[in-house]
């Protein structure tokens, strides 16, 4: 065999291993980006179901829960108990007049 033909079958040979890691539609580094991609929308999954889990905690809670009923009618509503007095304090404009 000549020198030129073994330099071709090298080439070709490279060439060969270059395609099949690389070649095609989806190459090695295709396939490494959509596993990074896959990785990424797994942990925003995650992120997301704590938060729904979080805010069905809360919804529980205001159907539910007397107290957190109270807090949310006094603290949003300014509601009170029959017998209480309702104290506001304003702040004063600081400006002379």
């Amino acid at each position: 065999m000549t020198r030129a033909r073994q330099v071709v079958l090298a080439v070709v040979a490279v060439w060969m291993v270059v395609y099949a890691v690389e070649g095609g539609e989806y190459g090695t580094t295709d396939l490494l980006a959509l596993r990074a991609q896959v990785r990424a929308e797994r942990s925003a999954l995650d992120r997301l179901q704590h938060e729904v889990d979080s805010l069905r905690q809360v919804e529980r809670a205001l159907a539910e829960d007397p107290r957190v009923q109270e807090k949310v009618a006094r603290e949003l509503y300014g509601m009170i108990r029959e017998g209480e007095i309702l104290y506001q304090v304003v702040a004063r404009d600081s400006t002379p007049r």
